[in-house]
């Protein structure tokens, strides 16, 4: 099941990496995130503010419930392969 979970995963991340792009217009192509770096701090520098976008776009498009209180918040939103992991894991659409 881990094979077809990282296939899944490697298979979102332009996708996903494209609607990051486009909910909080950033400046790099989504060909230019690396999906294993941080999305906060040094990374893509994003901030919580950004989270709560991301979050919306997430849960629009793939049907997920993303809460803030939940616990595993900062493992999910670790990089953008841990995000498409979870979506791979727990999408609905």
């Amino acid at each position: 099941m881990t094979d077809t979970i990282d296939t899944k995963t490697d298979a979102l991340i332009p996708e996903v990496a494209a609607h990051l792009v486009d909910a909080l217009n950033l400046d790099e192509s989504p060909a230019e995130i690396d999906p294993d770096a941080p999305l906060f701090g040094d990374g893509l520098g994003l901030d919580s503010i950004d989270v709560l976008e991301i979050a919306l776009v997430v849960s629009k498009r793939y049907g997920l419930n993303l809460r803030s209180d939940d616990e595993r918040n900062e493992q999910i939103f670790a990089s953008l392969r841990s995000l498409c992991r979870f979506i791979a894991e727990h999408r609905t659409k």
